[in-house]
């Protein structure tokens, strides 16, 4: 008795739905919605007593059916409740044999007698797709659309004898999207929370606290039943009206208009926000201005001058085809199938076979919607699929556009063979003739595989810092495209085949990534060069030759991420095996700054690939142009969709987005130490994601009297003025030996008088333009700085008088601890100069240091004990001795203190994107 006591206490302890009022209920309805709440309303602890629906179509039960027939509830299929106004009586008597005490009809198409609506102790309640008394009638969801609405919703009320006039129970409402079509509103927000509606609704009346507000005629509107007959496109409407439109008839009836005499219908629409792309014309009878057959699909004109396109086409037979292949749709050849092909083929007729069930053989003429299958039968369709073929990757719209099953068949193989026309990448270039080279340029945002404007249509201008000009409108990311990258990303990993991929086959695109790095390497050379002001000849040799080494260096970790395997204490008589296992974290967001924003890009995206993470990538706002060229190789290099996007922006809008959304598990920053403070903090607040950033530095550079002193003029200029000083690593601070000082100073600034200013396109330039013209006035204001706090300006300090954004390579001597110059970093070409006295190491140590900052520093001198001396006293995460700027993929980099923490290239930046997990079992 003790022990079933316990038992029976867990049982009602565990379960909170046992201490709820629980209703016997009458299930009126049908279709997979009705399913749902019938399963969701049984879950809750609710008796439905009989299940109402209609008979079998073609030998097929409706789902609803199915699933109360396995759980053995009663269900009744009647074709009809009534005759000439009256309840059949055997209906009725059927009805009330169940008992129920409360009506549920979450999807209804039948016409339900009053006196069966009114009969139980309760009620009836009913779902309707719109927020009432709006859109009353069967085609609330295509109106809400059609209409324009900015707000779609449901409502739950209560039955009574007028057409969705009863009470309201409970409402809810979401924002329409700009390309919400009704499979998509339906999907996204009125399946899912309607079903949590409904069984919220009947629990209120369960508990006796259901409201009853009376419906308003306010605002009321009632439209009919949309047929095909009259979902015929008017074109004298504006390109707004006519998107609405036809949106609101996909995909049931579907926009029609006539084109070449025979009914076309459209699918897929979006308003253009970008410029009309170039195209073929299409005349389409009843519209003033002929339509354009393009790339991207087919482009319409409204009356007021605007556009729209839409992306799909069915003809009268039921085929369907992209709008973009009307002038060579019927030109597809039928393959041959290879045995592996074949196998595959295989298992989809038995998919096909197992959805339509009401259909004795699968034939190559079956059609899948003609033998009975719905929007939802496309969902698993391409769900099973995936399960049962190897993860292949299908959508939606490819079963819509080939319904016979060896049109199907066709597809599905070009889509293995990866000549499916879906992979190909449509882009809308940026054309400039430039360095000898058309330069092909993408500008909007990269998610999920596809270049989109953004949501809201904004933009901003990149400019060219060599004369100021604009190159470029790019696409200005809003909060929705960031949240669309993440989601992207997120399913890519969870679902895609990206998360199934084994680690050889990820360094393969990789290493096939890197090829088309360095075989488009003068083109992202040139971007580089237009877009960041980087000297081409630097340009070609770092930010994209490093670039290139460290996507290889990563591919090859791919297949070498291991864990290990750990002897532990064993509980004799047992046995234990203990090992870790290092996984990818999930999505990573890379947040990276404007200096080498093709170089930082990979330093980071590279090892976050090879640990088999997605990334969402935002560029510097003022240098987004190689990053989206990125995507469009990585595309080329056959990276899944939604593995890698990139959203162009500003930090605060996108960037602070990344930092607080909740699905991100990562983010990598490079950038400012105030910017990095705020980025730790949102990351922490959100959901405690992981972080590693690579922030500000004033790396100090020791020369001492015993150098190679050519080398150390050499190099040292180099540490400064590399890149136009706009270096993370750069020496912020030269401490010169006294005894050498005055030599020092004096060859520099003969050197960089030999230094030639000029456009970064000319091969013989060694100084290009600042990146932008914030950042040069910023430096002027730097050195300004500098000479009122006493420092000697000994060269530059100036802008050079030509267009753009030059700045003459600067020296300033006499800087002492206290002074501006000698605290806070430039980011620029000024070189600062601070002298020590003769063999004072451990001083000038302490000055070196005195610093917050901790990413690099070096120390020139021929005495090895020294420099190793130096080096281990040095606080800071790299140290260069007798050389500086070397880095090596290879070579992990980093900084301390207020530099940062986390590790960028070598095998430690691996680390920074998995996780370990420890295994532990018993044998």
């Amino acid at each position: 008795m003790l022990w079933r006591g316990s038992q029976a206490l867990r049982r009602f302890s565990t379960g909170q739905v046992y201490f709820k009022n629980k209703l016997k209920l009458a299930v009126i309805g049908q279709s997979l919605f009705g399913q749902e709440v019938y399963n969701h309303l049984c879950k809750e602890g609710h008796r439905v007593v009989g299940v109402f629906t209609v008979p079998d179509k073609d030998g097929k039960a409706d789902p609803l059916a199915l699933a109360a027939e396995k759980d053995g509830t009663p269900v009744f299929k009647f074709p009809r409740w009534r005759v000439k106004g009256k309840t059949i009586k055997e209906v009725a008597e059927a009805y009330k044999s169940v008992g129920a005490e409360l009506n549920v009809l979450p999807f209804c198409t039948q016409f339900i007698p009053m006196d069966i609506i009114d009969s139980p102790k309760h009620g009836s309640i009913i779902y309707h797709p719109s927020i009432l008394p709006r859109h009353r009638g069967a085609s609330a969801i295509n109106w809400t659309l059609i209409m324009g609405d900015k707000k779609a919703g449901f409502s739950v009320f209560w039955a009574d004898d007028g057409l969705d006039t009863g009470p309201i129970l409970l409402q809810r409402s979401c924002d329409v999207e700009p390309n919400d079509t009704v499979d998509a509103l339906y999907n996204r927000f009125l399946f899912p929370e309607g079903i949590k509606a409904m069984v919220e609704a009947v629990q209120l009346i369960a508990d006796g606290k259901a409201p009853r507000i009376p419906q308003l005629e306010e605002g009321a509107t009632y439209e009919g039943i949309q047929k095909k007959e009259n979902a015929e496109i008017s074109w004298d409407q504006s390109a707004e009206v006519l998107h609405n439109w036809i949106r609101g008839h996909d995909k049931v009836p579907g926009a029609w208009t006539e084109i070449n005499g025979q009914m076309v219908t459209f699918y897929s629409s979006s308003l253009l926000k970008s410029s009309v792309p170039p195209g073929e014309p299409l005349e389409i009878k009843g519209a003033k201005k002929p339509g354009l057959v393009t790339k991207n699909g087919l482009v319409l004109f409204g009356n007021d001058g605007k556009a729209l396109m839409v992306k799909n086409l069915q003809f009268e037979d039921g085929r369907m085809i992209p709008a973009s292949q009307y002038f060579s749709a019927g030109e597809t050849s039928v393959v041959e199938l290879t045995p592996d092909e074949m196998k595959v083929a295989g298992t989809i007729k038995v998919i096909w076979a197992g959805i339509l069930s009401n259909v004795p053989v699968i034939e190559d003429s079956t059609d899948f919607f003609k033998s009975g299958a719905s929007s939802m039968d496309v969902v698993r369709l391409v769900e099973e699929i995936r399960q049962k073929c190897g993860g292949l990757q299908l959508q939606n719209e490819d079963v819509y556009m080939a319904t016979k099953f060896a049109d199907f068949i066709q597809k599905v193989v070009r889509r293995l063979r990866g000549e499916d026309g879906e992979a190909e990448l449509v882009v809308d270039y940026v054309l400039k003739e430039v360095n000898e080279m058309t330069v092909k340029m993408p500008y909007q945002c990269f998610i999920n595989g596809q270049f989109t404007d953004s949501e809201d249509g904004k933009t901003y201008d990149t400019i060219n810092p060599t004369d100021g000009s604009t190159i470029c409108k790019v696409a200005y990311a809003s909060l929705v495209d960031v949240d669309k990258a993440v989601a992207a990303a997120k399913d890519a990993f969870e679902n895609g085949e990206w998360g199934r991929m084994n680690a050889r086959e990820r360094g393969r695109l990789m290493y096939r990534l890197a090829d088309l790095l360095e075989e488009n390497q003068e083109e992202l050379a040139t971007i580089e060069a237009l877009d960041s002001g980087a000297v081409y000849t630097l340009a070609l040799k770092t930010h994209i030759g490093m670039s290139v080494q460290t996507f290889r260096y990563f591919a090859g970790w791919c297949d070498k991420i291991q864990g290990s395997t750990i002897p532990i204490n064993q509980a004799r008589p047992n046995r234990n095996l203990t090992f870790t296992k290092k996984e990818p974290l999930g999505v990573c967001a890379i947040i990276i700054p404007w200096n080498y924003p093709l170089m930082m890009l990979a330093w980071k995206s590279a090892a976050c690939l090879a640990a088999g993470n997605t990334l969402v990538l935002k560029p510097a706002q003022v240098t987004p142009l190689t990053a989206l060229k990125f995507a469009e190789l990585s595309v080329k290099a056959g990276f899944p969709k939604g593995v890698i996007n990139i959203i162009p922006g500003s930090g605060c809008i996108a960037g602070q987005r990344l930092s607080e959304h909740p699905d991100i598990r990562k983010l990598g920053f490079t950038g400012s130490t105030a910017i990095g403070k705020q980025i730790m903090k949102s990351c922490a607040v959100s959901n405690l994601k992981k972080v590693s950033l690579e922030l500000g530095g004033k790396s100090p550079l020791i020369i001492f009297n015993d150098c190679e002193l050519d080398k150390a003029v050499r190099m040292g200029m180099g540490a400064v003025f590399f890149n136009k000083g706009e270096n993370c690593i750069a020496a912020g601070r030269l401490f010169v030996e006294e005894s050498i000082h005055d030599e020092f100073v004096t060859r520099v600034v003969e050197e960089i008088k030999k230094m030639k200013i000029g456009d970064p396109l000319d091969r013989s330039t060694d100084h290009g333009p600042q990146n932008h013209q914030a950042h040069l006035e910023k430096l002027l204001q730097y050195c300004e700085a500098g000479v009122k706090e006493g420092a000697t300006l000994v060269y530059g300090g100036r802008q050079v008088h030509r267009p753009g954004f030059f700045m003459e390579p600067t020296v300033f001597t006499d800087v002492e601890d206290h002074m501006y110059l000698a605290k806070e970093e430039s980011f620029g070409p000024i070189m600062v100069i601070s002298k020590f006295q003769n063999g004072d190491i451990d001083g000038v140590l302490q000055r070196a240091n005195n610093t917050e900052y901790g990413l690099a520093s070096g120390v020139f001198t021929r005495d090895i004990s020294k420099a190793m001396y130096v080096s281990e006293k040095l606080e800071a995460g790299t140290v260069f001795v007798n050389t500086y700027n070397k880095t090596d993929v290879a070579a992990p980099f980093g900084g301390v203190k207020q530099s940062g923490f986390g590790k960028d290239l070598g095998e430690e930046a691996l680390n920074e994107y998995l996780k370990t997990k420890t295994v532990t079992l018993e044998y």
